[in-house]
């Protein structure tokens, strides 16, 4: 009777914390919490050479962190900084602080560029010792580096699946092996997951892409519990889901035009913008727009064939094909330039 009672308490107890979870869920899209400073922090950013990796590391620069962008391009990673630079130079002069001896010294935020295949296990924990010696320690680790094949299953290379796998999914295994044991250590972090919404729901024909964003959601959420159950509660988890943003990476994707104007791509700097918010307001998890909360809701509950017919009439089922052919296209042109 005793053990029965234990249960009930503890089930009511769980009850009224899950129901005010949602209370609090429910008012921070009503009311804005306030967001944390980020100055003087160590931000890693992977992918920071172009696309979303730049606008991410702009904006921590505006806020005075400490950048470090990895970026497999030196060329682009170098553009970035210097991006970087530009807004540390055109701030506001910075606060003073006091050194250990007592003198006031003013905070002077840098960027730092490395060259880095994230694929590359070797490659990521070499760069991440190099910069715990250069930089010192890392509290904000932004994993958004991502790739994608664009060729349907059976024409797909098996190198370029294994390369969308290593980049997209299994680096996020080495960038947090890297830079968690300190996190655990001071219990102060945030890890960020850039991932997408073909990590949440798929489409036909890029299998390689949706698996390895799914596997980089599936980590993220494993860690975000392992993290928990350790009561960790210093270290920060979000993860970044994204519709189609519009950086190039999935030109010529079409839905069916009557339902387009309601499912444009998304502008780069306004994914950015969300996601930062929901960084700095240790929100767990943004997907944007927020009707992809709704899409991912309806395919949790509604049958397979139900959801076969919704892609079908918003015409997702062939939404990645215009982006595929086109792919194909120009890898054939680039085939026969070196022969022409």
């Amino acid at each position: 009777l005793r053990f029965t009672m234990n249960i009930v308490v503890e089930f009511f107890v769980v009850s009224f914390k899950v129901m005010w979870s949602f209370v609090l869920a429910g008012a921070k899209w009503l009311i804005k919490p306030e967001e944390k400073s980020v100055e003087g922090q160590v931000c890693v950013i992977t992918g920071g050479g172009s696309g979303l990796g730049r606008l991410f590391a702009a904006e921590f620069a505006r806020r005075r962190a400490t950048l470090v962008l990895w970026d497999v391009n030196r060329r682009a990673n170098e553009e970035t900084a210097e991006l970087v630079r530009d807004i540390y130079r055109e701030m506001v002069p910075p606060k003073g602080f006091r050194n250990s001896v007592g003198e006031l010294q003013l905070f002077q935020p840098q960027v730092y560029t490395y060259v880095c295949d994230v694929s590359k296990r070797e490659s990521v924990y070499s760069t991440a010792e190099k910069v715990r010696r250069e930089v010192g320690n890392v509290t904000f680790l932004i994993n958004n580096a991502g790739v994608v094949s664009g060729h349907h299953l059976l024409e797909c290379p098996d190198e370029l699946i294994e390369k969308t796998m290593m980049v997209n999914c299994h680096a996020h295994f080495w960038t947090t092996k890297a830079f968690l044991p300190k996190m655990l250590e001071l219990n102060q972090g945030h890890i960020v997951t850039v991932a997408s919404s073909l990590g949440l729901f798929s489409t036909a024909g890029v299998e390689d892409y949706c698996a390895s964003k799914f596997g980089a959601i599936g980590f993220h959420e494993s860690l975000s519990h392992e993290l928990k159950a350790a009561s960790k509660d210093g270290i920060k988890m979000t993860l970044v889901c994204p519709f189609l943003v519009d950086t190039g990476m999935f030109k010529g994707c079409k839905i069916r035009k009557e339902m387009a104007p309601f499912f444009p791509p998304l502008k780069a700097e306004y994914c950015v913008e969300r996601a930062m918010r929901a960084i700095l307001t240790d929100q767990p998890m943004v997907c944007t727009p927020r009707t992809m909360y709704v899409v991912t809701f309806m395919k949790t509950v509604l049958p397979f064939d139900a959801i076969v017919c919704m892609y079908r009439f918003l015409g997702a089922d062939k939404c990645m094909y215009p982006f595929l052919a086109q792919r194909k296209e120009s890898t054939n042109n680039n085939g026969m330039k070196p022969g022409m």
